[in-house]
């Protein structure tokens, strides 16, 4: 089975990573292909990661970039088509939310091999099932429509299952695997811990801060969605926050190219003060550094999905700076917290959190390492059916 793994983001790489491991262990059955698609470019944001993740360079490349979510999706639509007729994989496996999951999916929906029995590729989504119900994400759009134009959805928790189910998907096509988010850190993380990342930035910010940066003792924030960072007064109200949690804990904030854009439209005043008070704002870092400032940190502030699941998982408080997460089993059995978007709540749950003893959570079924495994028995269980 020639398999495409297709990959667009950052957490996408992470994503497919144990899987492309797990499927070269049988070379008989599989032939896995990975697909970058190009909607992350930056080098510290796709191509670092393949070394961290030990997983070989793109086989297939579409260098698509950035652009508006229309000329985006169109761009890879348009160039997955001619590696789906030149290749045609029996499979293509998309992972996640961003736009190369929904345009890679429907194209394959569509897809008519000229010269095969088979009229188009089996489409599997990994991570499916997950509903913020909030239309106005972009992502939820994605979610949705590659759930309904998918033909095997790989589950992380029982959330998923239920609300594919009310949307009348039929049971037969839903396998509940667990988390392969989580398989790539439970095995990333001992080499994660040898990263010298905080030595570093330590030295890098050694005007602004009075000691050394140590394990359990800063504040780790990520920020990149467009409800936060398009809109300069969202962005300048959250910075504004940071400015004085800062005042209590250093915050280490690798940030995203889109946000870094964004924030040199900010006032100079505030920009000034970011500069004077310890957060350390960097470049993005790799994913092994980006693991080991995750476990060390005292609490995370973030609005990605992603790291919502690995704090719970590492039992680090979290913070997500939405309304909404599509992730709730995160906050029912994990660390998450959602925070409304008011500068004041942000430094009150920031402050509480600082405060608070942390707590033991259970850990949730399947998010153990073996995701991964659990796909690929699935496929191989299910070959002759697919052939």
């Amino acid at each position: 089975m020639k398999i495409f793994l297709v990959a667009g983001a950052r957490p996408n790489f992470m994503k497919i990573a144990p899987i492309y491991k797990q499927l070269t262990k049988f070379p008989k059955d599989f032939k896995p292909i990975i697909v970058h698609t190009g909607q992350h470019y930056d080098e510290k944001m796709s191509k670092i990661f393949f070394e961290d993740l030990q997983i070989p360079k793109p086989h297939i490349y579409l260098g698509v970039g950035s652009g508006s979510h229309a000329y985006q999706t169109a761009q890879i639509m348009i160039r997955f088509e001619k590696v789906l007729l030149e290749h045609q994989p029996d499979m293509v496996m998309v992972v996640g939310d961003v736009n190369s999951t929904v345009a890679c999916s429907l194209v394959a929906s569509k897809i008519v091999y000229s010269d095969s029995e088979r009229r188009r590729p089996i489409i599997a989504h990994v991570e499916a099932g997950l509903r913020s119900f909030d239309w106005n994400m972009p992502e939820e759009t994605n979610r949705v429509l590659t759930d309904h134009l998918s033909d095997i959805l790989f589950t992380t928790c029982s959330d998923a299952n239920q609300n594919l189910i009310k949307e009348g998907i039929a049971l037969q096509k839903i396998a509940f695997v667990g988390n392969v988010m989580i398989d790539s850190l439970v095995q990333f993380m001992s080499l994660a811990k040898k990263s010298n990342i905080l030595n570093q930035l330590s030295h890098q910010f050694a005007e602004r801060i009075s000691h050394p940066l140590e394990e359990g003792k800063f504040a780790l924030v990520t920020l990149h969605r467009p409800s936060n960072v398009d809109d300069p007064k969202v962005l300048g109200m959250i910075l504004n926050a940071f400015v004085e949690i800062s005042e209590r804990i250093p915050i280490v904030f690798p940030m995203h190219p889109r946000t870094q854009k964004l924030t040199r439209q900010l006032p100079k005043t505030l920009l000034e003060t970011l500069s004077n008070r310890p957060i350390l704002i960097t470049e993005p870092v790799g994913y092994l550094d980006f693991l080991y400032l995750e476990q060390a940190a005292k609490l995370v502030l973030t609005d990605s999905g992603g790291i919502q699941e690995e704090t719970t998982y590492l039992n680090i408080p979290c913070l997500t700076l939405r309304p909404n997460t599509e992730r709730p089993i995160t906050i029912r059995e994990g660390t998450n917290r959602l925070v409304p978007l008011e500068k004041e709540t942000i430094v009150k749950y920031a402050l509480d959190s600082l405060n608070e003893v942390s707590k033991s959570t259970r850990p949730i079924k399947y998010w153990d390492g073996q995701a991964a495994k659990r796909i690929v028995e699935y496929l191989r269980k299910r070959g002759k059916v697919f052939n």
